[in-house]
């Protein structure tokens, strides 16, 4: 295997690895029954779950570091229409998803279209979409001197305007936050995530200025990899800034809590050091170990992350609108199919554990077929 494929491997297994958790934990049989692993953490802490995410972003930033040099000898205009175009399509796709199936029952009977006044605006795909934009203007037109000191920045800045616009009596609380402040007053309350019991939005605009570091890490992981190769003194590198930040995360969280949903900057920190240690670990396996026969089963998800990501979402809404018996074909599944001998916690990770297989078997279809879907 040529070195440029072998870095690429490595990637795919990590996009892979993303996706495919991200479906376990996004698609349980059971709402009300889920292993605590795969939930995230209630405010402040982090589980697992509260790692998908940000992985996401840092496997952006890693493929951002094998293109952006191309962007260097060629005219301006060039990299606007690639970012414009790419930024545009992501956000458009996410903000589908949120208000597919664009139609609701009427209450008359028959149905109606969802109202776009109550469209959800920001998302997961939304957030990938601006975090992309902004790094790469910052990585486009900034030295990487430049992108380091405007993550210090982001972070710093996000931390005082967290504290100093927040509720007094506790910035960092679910009501108090300062991002919930301005998403209410830009985007109105019907346009937010309504899950947390009030109207508030984890991937607000406020807190997509730390997680653009997140995409910046992925990056400067991804760039040294590029130009120092695949070798111990690399590995070590990295798993020393993974630990670096881990240690500054947690010193960090005594201050500013580590918060998945406020995406606070200590658990960017900690996840981006999190992500570098797992991404010298699947080098070292890879390609200093050669160990890669299981990471075909990865691949499949990394080299179509996107449309996987997107099929997963829509497959899940129209299993939950197709009715079987007394539910629908999710619930169907979940209680007399894996329920029928497996308990309630067991039958709903199965389930969970069963549709990703579902959505991997079509990516494997497209692997084989060597159709790669990219915006």
């Amino acid at each position: 295997m040529a070195e440029s494929q072998a870095r690429y491997l490595a990637l795919d297994v990590f996009r892979g690895l993303t996706i495919c958790f991200m479906i376990i934990v996004n698609c349980p049989g059971n709402w009300e029954f889920v292993y605590a692993p795969l939930l995230h953490a209630d405010w402040h802490g982090f589980t697992p779950t509260d790692l998908v995410f940000p992985s996401f972003l840092f496997a952006v930033g890693n493929a951002m570091a094998f293109v952006m040099h191309k962007y260097e000898n060629q005219r301006d205009s060039v990299f606007w229409l690639k970012i414009l175009k790419r930024t545009s399509i992501i956000f458009l796709l996410g903000f589908l998803m949120y208000w597919f199936p664009f139609f609701r029952e009427a209450e008359g009977g028959g149905l109606e279209p969802r109202p776009l006044e109550e469209a959800r605006i920001p998302g997961v795909l939304q957030r990938i979409a601006l975090c992309y934009f902004f790094a790469a203007i910052v990585l486009h037109y900034g030295s990487r001197r430049f992108a380091l000191w405007f993550s210090v920045f982001a972070l710093i800045a996000y931390w005082i305007l967290s504290y100093f616009f927040g509720d007094p009596s506790d910035p960092y609380s679910l009501s108090g936050n300062a991002g919930l402040k301005l998403d209410l007053f830009i985007l109105g309350e019907n346009h937010l995530y309504h899950g947390e019991g009030i109207a508030f939005d984890p991937e607000g605009l406020l807190s997509t200025l730390p997680s653009i570091v997140n995409v910046i890490a992925g990056f400067f992981a991804g760039d040294y990899i590029r130009r120092n190769g695949n070798s111990y003194e690399t590995i070590s590198k990295l798993m020393i800034a993974g630990a670096f930040l881990i240690l500054v995360a947690f010193i960090w969280d005594m201050v500013f809590p580590i918060n998945k949903k406020i995406w606070t900057s200590s658990f960017v920190l900690l996840t981006a050091g999190v992500d570098l240690l797992i991404i010298s670990i699947l080098i070292y396996v890879i390609e200093i170990y050669h160990r890669r026969r299981w990471a075909s089963f990865f691949v499949v998800f990394g080299r179509n992350p996107l449309f996987i990501y997107l099929l997963a979402d829509v497959l899940i809404t129209i299993m939950s609108m197709i009715p079987v018996k007394d539910s629908n074909l999710q619930q169907w599944f979940y209680r007399d199919v894996f329920g029928s001998f497996a308990g309630p916690y067991l039958a709903s990770f199965l389930f969970a554990f069963f549709f990703m297989l579902l959505n991997w078997s079509v990516g494997y279809v497209l692997d084989r077929k060597r159709v790669y879907i990219r915006v």
